[in-house]
């Protein structure tokens, strides 16, 4: 690794495309299709890497943005309902 690689790394945008995985819609195939239906649904054909994850499509995009907002419904959970955000409070 020479001074140059050392110096420079990737960008935070660049590694949340990395390793934030996209959710899909139908990842079983159209809705009603015969084809493949007795297999399970596989959720990545690559092996995964260090870091990758799956995020759900009912949380906010960007954490950062929502960080310190309460939710003003009665009852509701908190805005990030993963298990490291339980962990910090």
């Amino acid at each position: 690794m020479d001074d140059k690689e050392k110096r420079y790394s990737d960008f935070s945008n660049v590694e949340a495309q990395r390793n934030d995985l996209a959710v899909q819609d139908l990842p079983e195939g159209p809705y009603g299709s015969p084809i493949r239906k007795d297999t399970p649904v596989e959720n990545k054909s690559t092996p995964w890497q260090e870091g990758q994850h799956q995020s759900s499509a009912f949380v906010f995009e960007n954490k950062e943005l929502h960080k310190d907002i309460p939710r003003e419904m009665p009852g509701s959970h908190l805005p990030h309902s993963e298990e490291e955000d339980y962990a910090k409070e």
